[in-house]
């Protein structure tokens, strides 16, 4: 009995042992980035995305934040809205940051029920306590001038509705160099990964708190 109970308390030290440790982690609260490939470093490793540099941004600038994120490639506005519930009550975040649209877009999905999903993730989120920061998406334009006109025109419908922040396409200045592309032509490169972040940046920081870690 003894060995077994040194056995057992050997191996709850090993598990504590192999738990991260992030200095302050209770006390920092949470954004999520609800997104899908371009957030989810499609083609890169997680550390090379714009969403790791995003929270090396944060720590270097003393914003006490812990980013979460939740992308995953080939999501969609209903497959987010999905997980959207968990992962508020997970985490219980400050701010959201949907980047999503562009699968329903390419999947040519109705435009009626993508802005039903948006509706409910921003309604959710709200409803949480947490800020959202409603990221623009855009379409190639072979899918024509009409489905790509409302497709846009349905971002700043929702943030005129619900008074939600909005960051510009996040691959502004960016989808249109090919040296900044991976071969697919879809997804950035590593090279390009701080210029999407440099174009969520400006909407993001006046979400943040005020009150930095450090002056």
């Amino acid at each position: 009995m003894m060995r077994l109970f040194a056995i057992f308390r050997f191996s709850v030290l090993v598990g504590l042992l192999l738990q991260p440790i992030v200095p302050g982690a209770a006390a920092q609260p949470a954004i999520i980035i609800l997104g899908d490939s371009l957030s989810a470093s499609y083609g890169l490793s997680l550390e090379q995305g714009w969403v790791a540099r995003l929270q090396e941004r944060l720590l270097r600038k003393g914003y006490p934040y812990q980013v979460v994120n939740a992308s995953i490639s080939g999501e969609t506005t209903r497959g987010a809205l999905a997980r959207l519930y968990s992962l508020l009550a997970a985490h219980q975040p400050e701010i959201v940051v949907v980047e999503l649209g562009g699968n329903d877009g390419l999947r040519g999905l109705s435009l009626t029920e993508m802005r039903r999903n948006f509706s409910q993730i921003i309604e959710k989120s709200q409803q949480s306590g947490a800020q959202v920061l409603l990221v623009r998406m855009r379409l190639p334009p072979n899918y024509g001038p009409l489905y790509t006109e409302r497709f846009e025109q349905l971002f700043t419908d929702l943030k005129d509705e619900y008074g939600v922040a909005t960051a510009p396409f996040i691959l502004r200045g960016i989808a249109t160099q090919a040296e900044l592309m991976q071969a697919d032509g879809i997804h950035p490169r590593a090279e390009a990964q701080t210029l999407m972040l440099d174009n969520i940046w400006p909407a993001l920081t006046p979400l943040l708190q005020v009150d930095k870690a450090e002056k």
